[in-house]
């Protein structure tokens, strides 16, 4: 009889106690993983844009941010990481450990750039968690006001008796921009060479400046510009008008059928982020999205707030990267310097 035994069987209680204590023991260190995970988070949330500062993906996230830090616990602030086409800062995240930190995903990080670059330094599929699919956001077709072309018909017909004098810019190789006007260039059969900058908003600039003729950009950043007269837009990516936007037609209404062009942004956390962490995340970001005060502010600037649910979300990217790969084959979009 070993010594356990012994005393089990000298001290009849013992047993009875030592179960009562593991089990008081395990209810105590249940509650305190509760209560942590309750007071999650413990310091602000930094929510990186992989772009620089002054595109749609800045007002998306600002929207959002704004939203979730009166009601997460803590702030939520934005940080902008922009270069390699949105590698850099998801590398960085998909590496971030201290469970405060979370990215915004777009088309190009999530659905394209694995299509474009020989390699990634992160997997967009085994790297991350969805959370929720924030917004959709309309591609608008813009020129420089002293082009002089009015709609999508007479650009096409300008750049097909003008080779190679035209020129557009993008936020970067595989941004969404960029693969806005290389779809509109399939389509419509033109050649409309491509500068490539390190965000929307240097693009912009040049763009104003007369340095570019033309550009593929999500409609919040255009809008104040095209209203004040400093880019003209010749055609918007929607299947309909926008009410922003009711005399511009759609590419479809000027002679190509099914045309559809958006952008879209998300929220992703490292996949090493715990469960717990994950579902609050998805809650709070949901209700945030789904809000007024975030649907107002989207909708002010021709954004579409849309707030789904992470298996929702999940499946929407599958989708997205299935629909974008022949599309970048057939276009050869590649990195500078490949």
């Amino acid at each position: 009889m070993t010594s356990e035994a012994i005393i089990l069987t000298q001290h009849p209680l013992t047993r009875r106690q030592l179960l009562a204590s593991t089990a008081a023991s395990a209810l105590t260190l249940s509650s305190t993983l509760s209560h942590a995970e309750a007071a999650w988070p413990t310091k602000p949330l930094r929510l990186v844009v992989p772009f620089a500062p002054g595109g749609s993906s800045e007002i998306v996230a600002r929207a959002l941010a704004g939203e979730m830090s009166k009601s997460i616990g803590q702030s939520v602030f934005v940080d902008n990481k922009p270069g390699g086409a949105g590698n850099i800062a998801m590398q960085e995240v998909a590496h971030a450990t201290d469970d405060h930190t979370l990215i915004l995903g777009h088309i190009g990080t999530l659905a394209v750039n694995q299509y474009i670059f020989p390699k990634l330094p992160y997997d967009p599929n085994k790297d991350f968690t969805p959370i929720t699919l924030i917004s959709k956001v309309p591609s608008l077709y813009v020129v420089h006001p002293d082009l002089p072309v009015k709609n999508l018909k007479e650009f096409v017909a300008y750049a097909k008796a003008n080779p190679a004098k035209l020129n557009y810019g993008s936020a970067g190789n595989g941004s969404a921009g960029h693969l806005a006007f290389e779809y509109l260039k399939m389509t419509t059969d033109t050649f409309v060479l491509h500068v490539p900058y390190r965000g929307t908003g240097p693009m912009l600039t040049d763009l104003m400046a007369g340095r570019l003729q033309a550009a593929a950009v999500g409609a919040p950043a255009l809008l104040q510009f095209i209203k004040a007269g400093k880019l003209r837009c010749i055609a918007t990516g929607t299947s309909a008008r926008l009410p922003q936007l009711p005399d511009v037609p759609t590419v479809a209404e000027q002679g190509y059928k099914g045309f559809e062009m958006t952008q879209w942004y998300g929220l992703m956390a490292p996949s090493q982020m715990p469960k717990a962490h994950i579902d609050k995340l998805e809650k709070e970001a949901i209700a945030a999205a789904r809000s007024k005060v975030v649907y107002d502010k989207l909708s002010q600037d021709t954004a579409l707030a849309v707030g789904n649910t992470r298996a929702e979300f999940e499946a929407f990217i599958k989708l997205e990267q299935a629909r974008w790969k022949p599309v970048i084959a057939r276009a050869q979009i590649r990195p500078e310097g490949v």
